[in-house]
Protein backbone atom coordinates (compact mmCIF):
# COMPACT_ATOMS: atom_id res chain seq x y z
CA UNK A 1 0.00 0.00 0.00
CA UNK A 2 2.62 2.50 0.92
CA UNK A 3 4.07 2.41 -2.47
CA UNK A 4 1.01 4.00 -3.94
CA UNK A 5 1.69 6.41 -0.64
CA UNK A 6 4.23 8.67 -1.05
CA UNK A 7 2.17 11.71 -1.08
CA UNK A 8 -1.31 12.31 1.10
CA UNK A 9 -3.89 14.65 1.67
CA UNK A 10 -5.04 15.49 5.31
CA UNK A 11 -8.89 15.96 5.34
CA UNK A 12 -8.75 18.84 7.89
CA UNK A 13 -7.80 22.29 8.73
CA UNK A 14 -6.62 21.67 12.55
CA UNK A 15 -3.21 22.32 12.62
CA UNK A 16 -2.33 20.86 15.71
CA UNK A 17 -3.54 17.36 13.94
CA UNK A 18 -1.35 17.96 11.41
CA UNK A 19 1.56 18.76 13.07
CA UNK A 20 1.02 15.55 14.60
CA UNK A 21 -0.02 13.10 12.11
CA UNK A 22 3.47 14.49 10.47
CA UNK A 23 5.75 13.43 13.03
CA UNK A 24 4.12 10.12 13.15
CA UNK A 25 4.12 9.40 9.53
CA UNK A 26 7.82 10.80 8.70
CA UNK A 27 9.79 7.36 9.50
CA UNK A 28 7.26 5.60 6.25
CA UNK A 29 9.25 9.21 4.04
CA UNK A 30 5.39 10.15 3.07
CA UNK A 31 4.74 13.37 2.53
CA UNK A 32 1.64 15.19 3.93
CA UNK A 33 -0.23 18.16 2.72
CA UNK A 34 -3.27 20.00 3.91
CA UNK A 35 -6.61 19.99 1.83
CA UNK A 36 -6.53 24.17 2.54
CA UNK A 37 -3.53 24.00 1.02
CA UNK A 38 -4.94 22.86 -2.41
CA UNK A 39 -7.58 24.98 -2.51
CA UNK A 40 -10.00 22.25 -1.16
CA UNK A 41 -12.77 23.52 1.09
CA UNK A 42 -14.42 21.36 4.48
CA UNK A 43 -16.51 18.49 3.54
CA UNK A 44 -20.05 18.34 5.04
CA UNK A 45 -20.81 16.11 8.32
CA UNK A 46 -24.21 14.60 8.44
CA UNK A 47 -24.37 11.54 9.66
CA UNK A 48 -24.63 10.27 12.92
CA UNK A 49 -21.51 7.92 13.17
CA UNK A 50 -18.24 9.27 13.50
CA UNK A 51 -16.82 6.63 10.92
CA UNK A 52 -19.34 7.96 8.24
CA UNK A 53 -18.48 11.47 8.88
CA UNK A 54 -14.57 10.67 8.59
CA UNK A 55 -15.23 8.88 5.41
CA UNK A 56 -17.01 11.18 3.94
CA UNK A 57 -14.02 14.23 4.80
CA UNK A 58 -11.53 11.31 3.35
CA UNK A 59 -13.51 10.84 0.09
CA UNK A 60 -14.62 14.30 -0.32
CA UNK A 61 -10.84 15.14 0.00
CA UNK A 62 -9.95 12.54 -1.95
CA UNK A 63 -11.97 13.24 -5.13
CA UNK A 64 -11.13 17.23 -4.99
CA UNK A 65 -6.99 16.33 -5.30
CA UNK A 66 -6.77 12.78 -6.88
CA UNK A 67 -4.44 12.06 -3.67
CA UNK A 68 -5.03 9.64 -1.24
CA UNK A 69 -6.84 10.71 1.74
CA UNK A 70 -6.54 10.40 5.59
CA UNK A 71 -9.28 12.21 7.59
CA UNK A 72 -10.38 11.34 11.48
CA UNK A 73 -13.35 12.14 13.08
CA UNK A 74 -13.41 12.41 16.83
CA UNK A 75 -15.02 13.89 20.16
CA UNK A 76 -16.44 13.46 23.47
CA UNK A 77 -18.91 11.09 24.82
CA UNK A 78 -20.33 11.44 27.94
CA UNK A 79 -22.14 8.04 29.82
CA UNK A 80 -24.63 9.66 31.28
CA UNK A 81 -25.70 11.65 28.26
CA UNK A 82 -25.92 8.65 26.01
CA UNK A 83 -22.95 9.50 24.80
CA UNK A 84 -23.28 13.08 23.67
CA UNK A 85 -22.09 15.58 22.31
CA UNK A 86 -20.63 12.79 20.37
CA UNK A 87 -20.20 13.47 16.87
CA UNK A 88 -21.38 17.14 17.55
CA UNK A 89 -18.88 17.27 20.16
CA UNK A 90 -17.42 20.67 17.88
CA UNK A 91 -21.01 22.60 17.91
CA UNK A 92 -22.02 20.96 20.72
CA UNK A 93 -23.17 25.03 21.08
CA UNK A 94 -24.68 25.67 18.06
CA UNK A 95 -22.45 27.79 15.58
CA UNK A 96 -19.89 29.30 15.03
CA UNK A 97 -18.02 26.81 17.05
CA UNK A 98 -16.70 27.60 20.43
CA UNK A 99 -14.76 25.47 22.69
CA UNK A 100 -15.47 28.04 25.29
CA UNK A 101 -19.44 28.02 24.91
CA UNK A 102 -19.22 24.05 24.36
CA UNK A 103 -17.46 23.70 27.39
CA UNK A 104 -20.14 26.03 29.33
CA UNK A 105 -23.20 24.10 27.87
CA UNK A 106 -21.35 20.34 29.17
CA UNK A 107 -20.42 21.53 32.52
CA UNK A 108 -23.99 22.95 32.60
CA UNK A 109 -25.85 19.88 31.85
CA UNK A 110 -23.82 17.62 34.04
CA UNK A 111 -24.74 19.65 37.03
CA UNK A 112 -27.04 17.71 39.19
CA UNK A 113 -25.33 14.73 37.59
CA UNK A 114 -23.54 12.28 39.93
CA UNK A 115 -21.56 10.39 37.04
CA UNK A 116 -19.75 12.59 34.89
CA UNK A 117 -17.28 9.56 33.08
CA UNK A 118 -16.43 10.33 29.41
CA UNK A 119 -14.56 9.24 27.33
CA UNK A 120 -12.58 10.66 24.18
CA UNK A 121 -13.25 9.03 20.92
CA UNK A 122 -10.92 8.89 17.27
CA UNK A 123 -11.51 7.14 13.90
CA UNK A 124 -8.76 7.32 11.27
CA UNK A 125 -9.99 6.77 7.74
CA UNK A 126 -7.62 6.17 5.23
CA UNK A 127 -8.39 5.98 1.59
CA UNK A 128 -5.97 5.22 -1.17
CA UNK A 129 -8.80 7.30 -4.04
CA UNK A 130 -11.79 8.43 -3.67
CA UNK A 131 -13.55 4.87 -4.59
CA UNK A 132 -11.69 2.77 -2.40
CA UNK A 133 -13.56 -0.37 -1.67
CA UNK A 134 -11.16 -1.42 1.12
CA UNK A 135 -10.52 1.65 3.44
CA UNK A 136 -7.88 1.30 6.28
CA UNK A 137 -10.46 2.62 9.56
CA UNK A 138 -8.63 2.41 13.50
CA UNK A 139 -10.06 4.24 15.99
CA UNK A 140 -9.16 4.34 19.89
CA UNK A 141 -10.75 5.82 23.02
CA UNK A 142 -9.59 7.51 26.27
CA UNK A 143 -11.26 7.23 29.60
CA UNK A 144 -11.52 9.96 31.85
CA UNK A 145 -14.30 11.93 33.25
CA UNK A 146 -15.79 15.57 33.50
CA UNK A 147 -14.76 17.99 36.41
CA UNK A 148 -17.06 21.31 36.77
CA UNK A 149 -13.66 23.44 36.88
CA UNK A 150 -11.27 23.65 34.10
CA UNK A 151 -7.67 23.18 34.59
CA UNK A 152 -4.90 23.55 32.65
CA UNK A 153 -3.72 25.91 29.58
CA UNK A 154 -2.29 23.55 26.97
CA UNK A 155 -4.82 21.02 24.59
CA UNK A 156 -8.18 22.51 22.93
CA UNK A 157 -11.92 21.77 22.73
CA UNK A 158 -12.98 20.21 26.38
CA UNK A 159 -9.47 18.93 27.97
CA UNK A 160 -9.49 21.38 30.86
CA UNK A 161 -12.72 19.86 31.77
CA UNK A 162 -11.34 15.86 31.28
CA UNK A 163 -9.87 14.33 34.34
CA UNK A 164 -7.73 11.70 33.95
CA UNK A 165 -8.15 10.14 37.51
CA UNK A 166 -4.83 7.87 37.58
CA UNK A 167 -2.94 10.59 36.35
CA UNK A 168 -4.67 13.38 38.60
CA UNK A 169 -4.59 15.76 35.79
CA UNK A 170 -6.49 17.30 33.05
CA UNK A 171 -5.76 16.63 29.41
CA UNK A 172 -5.12 20.39 29.17
CA UNK A 173 -2.38 19.27 32.11
CA UNK A 174 0.23 17.40 30.20
CA UNK A 175 2.93 18.06 28.27
CA UNK A 176 2.02 17.60 24.69
CA UNK A 177 4.22 14.93 24.26
CA UNK A 178 2.71 13.03 26.75
CA UNK A 179 -0.61 13.58 25.92
CA UNK A 180 -0.04 12.61 22.27
CA UNK A 181 1.19 9.37 23.64
CA UNK A 182 -1.62 8.54 25.39
CA UNK A 183 -4.55 10.34 23.72
CA UNK A 184 -7.04 8.69 21.50
CA UNK A 185 -6.05 10.50 18.29
CA UNK A 186 -2.58 9.34 19.52
CA UNK A 187 -3.47 5.73 20.05
CA UNK A 188 -5.25 5.74 16.19
CA UNK A 189 -2.41 7.25 14.74
CA UNK A 190 -0.08 4.97 16.38
CA UNK A 191 -2.64 2.20 15.07
CA UNK A 192 -2.60 3.24 11.40
CA UNK A 193 1.23 3.35 11.70
CA UNK A 194 1.52 -0.06 12.29
CA UNK A 195 -0.93 -1.14 9.71
CA UNK A 196 0.69 0.75 7.14
CA UNK A 197 4.48 -0.94 8.27
CA UNK A 198 2.37 -4.18 7.61
CA UNK A 199 1.54 -3.26 4.14
CA UNK A 200 4.79 -2.02 3.92
CA UNK A 201 6.74 -5.41 4.48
Amino acid sequence: MTDSLKKIVIASSNPGKLVEIRKLLAPLEIEVVTQASLGVTEAEEPFSTFVENALAKARHASAATGLPALADDSGICVYALQGAPGVLSARYAGEPRSDERNNYKLITTLQQQSDRRAYYYCVIVLLRHAQDPQPVIVDATWQGEIILEPRGQGGFGYDPHFLLPQLGKTAAELPMEEKNSISHRGKALAKLVQQLIKYKN
